[in-house]
């Protein structure tokens, strides 16, 4: 993988941000995040990665710990912060932006590794040094379609007559 293809992860983005802007969503079943939540933690993951891409394009060595954006009290404090849900959308259209921009320019430094530790669930445990743009990649295709369908299943059903 020579280059980060920045036009399919912008679709990957698009692609939630149509569904957060459906709106719509119940609560979450028990233990698990609110619409809210989910958005907040992409918006935060965000931030991380591009703070790890603007190393890599820097040629400083980076470690990516995405276990630290999860924690609920932080993920609360950014809901709060941005006003709720159309706060958030605006949030990560921004993060979400400047983190393909920055993918868009890597080119032959996305071989680059970089000390990677991905936790969600049992669909993704990295923990590893891999090269970023591999990083990316399970961003694209793993992290946020798991993230869309837990949007999905938080849509409201309408009652049945």
């Amino acid at each position: 993988m020579d280059e980060v293809d920045a036009t399919d992860l912008r679709r990957a983005y698009d692609e939630v941000l149509a569904e957060v802007d459906a709106g719509g969503f119940g609560p979450p079943p028990d233990g698990e995040l609110s619409a809210e939540q989910i958005v907040a933690h992409l918006a935060a993951n965000d931030e991380l990665m591009s703070e790890a891409t603007e190393a890599v394009l820097a040629g400083s060595p980076f470690a990516y710990y995405d276990v630290d954006t999860i924690h609920r009290p932080q993920l609360d404090a950014l809901v709060s912060e941005c006003g709720g849900l159309d706060g958030l959308a605006a949030l990560l259209r921004g993060t979400s932006q400047k983190l393909c921009a920055l993918a868009a320019r890597l080119g032959p430094a996305a071989e680059t590794p970089v000390e990677t530790v991905l936790r969600e669930g049992f669909d993704l445990d990295v923990d590893e040094s891999l090269p970023w743009g591999r990083a990316l990649d399970l961003h694209m295709r793993v992290h946020l379609p798991m993230h869309l369908t837990q949007l999905r299943a938080l849509r409201r059903q309408p009652h049945l007559a």
